[in-house]
């Protein structure tokens, strides 16, 4: 049943996972039976409650046996393409010191982005397993976006004032309290835990950033020139962590039979290590005092005037704002679209990474020397199959005639698309965006990006209409990225002539953007 989650009920047996035994009981006290509303939850979130109705399946070990296919076939995929990569790589950087800090900055960095990819494939199903309608679900999932909005705003100027270590400890800290809260069945413990989850990925995205910036250039001394290889290189690992999260999570959740919030605890003592670690290997850095709050407050202002005033800046800031809130709502969406058909998530969830691996690598080879195609063209190509994709489940999740293998080969066209986009949207920002203003303006760019994913959610479930909403809604997300096709081609005429906004080969391998958050 594609676009709709029924109250909990026996499943048909079939397929890994089919049923979780509840483990998360053994802490929270057992729930009690729920009506249609639940009980603590205010009657205008429930009073989106969908219409039941039988979804057409196919058997469990159809989509079983799809997803471990796929995974194994984009894997292959995936090694080929990095390692043809990596023969056409320059090689890195040789100095002994600038190495040992690259692993002394790796070793806690690679632990956060560990810990926040276990925590994607099995969200939704959570609170799925907790028994809440998909409008309270999805009331959660906005509440988490509000956050993202409210903490991005402020995330750089708070780093700069406790200090960037601190602020990757308290990164840790949120993120272990955020994992903790879904050990209960409390509506508003789990809206909390949204809360702290959108202040946690504010910091992980400029804390540690921040952190090893400053200790570069300030306390190492080492060339400007060598930051991008060690953000490359870490965007490459970015991928392989979130395909592998993936599989881990299935192995505790699914395999072992512990139940979705598993992957959650699992995620408690690598956050624990992470920070530990800064605490005792990192120094601390801060940014000049004084000047941190009048530079935020000044720099919202500069940043809206630039944003304003270059017409390329704002239509950057438009494709990406339609592009990315599309993407927040496949995030929300692909869970209730292929669960019902008992696919194993985390499986599923490896595969988009993977197919996003595939899309970053495909980027590297297109901008190398030997093809020499520029970001805006592969920009463009992103756009396009996204739009593909959105219009393929438009008709692959009409009511009663789901057809999850279609769906799932859609979203892992999104996904392939996403690869595309980051690291050319990456590319234009930085050569675009003034270096000074850049920071306040992708926060003015978030602004409207979350604002369109919340709007979109919450017309989703505000009309009741379950049985065709989530139809529509890929509909409405069709329609978002056709706007973005078209914002593309009027930037591309604006740009087309200007040098500077192109690249010579060699530049194009370092552009590995990182893959898309909140999966």
């Amino acid at each position: 049943m594609a676009g709709h989650i029924r109250p909990r009920r026996q499943r048909e047996s079939g397929g890994l996972g089919s049923e979780f035994p509840d483990v998360s009981v053994l802490v929270a006290s057992k729930a009690k039976s729920r009506s249609r509303s639940r009980g603590g939850v205010p009657s205008f979130i429930s009073s989106g409650c969908l219409k039941s109705r039988d979804a057409v399946k196919l058997p469990a070990f159809a989509m079983l046996l799809i997803a471990y296919v796929s995974f194994l076939l984009l894997l292959a995929i995936c090694l080929g393409l990095e390692f043809s990569a990596c023969r056409a790589r320059p090689g890195p950087a040789t100095n002994p010191a600038f190495r040992q800090f690259q692993l002394h900055f790796y070793r806690v960095y690679f632990l956060a982005l560990w810990a926040d990819w276990l925590q994607g494939p099995y969200l939704y199903k959570l609170y799925h397993h907790y028994n809440f309608l998909e409008s309270q679900i999805a009331i959660i999932y906005v509440c988490g976006f509000a956050s993202s909005v409210l903490f991005g705003l402020v995330a750089g100027w708070l780093v700069d004032r406790i200090g960037r270590r601190q602020a990757c400890i308290l990164f840790c800290a949120t993120y272990i309290v955020c994992c903790l809260t879904k050990l209960s069945q409390d509506y508003f413990i789990l809206i909390l835990g949204r809360v702290l989850g959108g202040l946690s990925t504010s910091l992980l995205a400029t804390a540690f950033e921040a952190w090893y910036v400053h200790q570069h250039v300030e306390t190492h001394d080492f060339p400007k020139e060598w930051i991008p290889e060690t953000f490359s290189q870490a965007a490459s690992w970015n991928h392989g962590l979130a395909v592998a999260a993936g599989f881990v999570a299935t192995f505790f959740a699914e395999w072992l039979s512990l139940g979705p919030v598993a992957p959650f605890l699992v995620a408690v003592p690598f956050l624990m290590l992470c920070g530990g670690l800064a605490l005792r290997d990192w120094e601390e850095n801060w940014h000049p005092g004084g000047v941190a709050q009048t530079k935020f407050t000044r720099s919202c202002v500069e940043g809206l005037q630039c944003l304003l005033a270059d017409s390329r800046v704002l239509l950057l800031g438009g494709i990406q704002a339609l592009f990315e809130s599309v993407i927040y709502i496949f995030v929300f969406l692909w869970t209730p679209v292929l669960d019902p058909h008992g696919p194993p998530l985390g499986i599923i969830f490896s595969c988009f990474m993977a197919s996003c691996m595939i899309g970053a690598s495909l980027y590297r080879v297109a901008t190398s020397k030997k093809y020499l195609l520029q970001p805006i063209h592969l920009l463009s190509l992103a756009v396009l199959l996204a739009f593909f994709a959105l219009f393929m489940l438009s008709f692959s999740t009409s009511p009663g005639q789901e057809a999850p293998s279609e769906s799932f080969l859609a979203f892992l066209v999104i996904e392939l698309a996403c690869g595309l986009y980051f690291p050319s949207m990456g590319f234009l920002r930085d050569r675009i965006i003034p270096k000074k203003q850049r920071a306040a303006v992708l926060a003015w760019f978030r602004l409207p990006l979350h604002l369109l994913a919340c709007m979109g959610m919450l017309a989703l479930y505000g009309s009741g209409d379950g049985l065709s909403g989530t139809r529509h809604m890929f509909v409405a997300c069709a329609g978002l990225m056709l706007a973005a096709l078209l914002a593309v081609v009027s930037l591309f005429s604006v740009i087309r002539h200007d040098t500077e906004l192109r690249l010579d080969g060699q530049e194009g391998l370092q552009q590995n953007g990182p893959v898309p958050s909140g999966l």
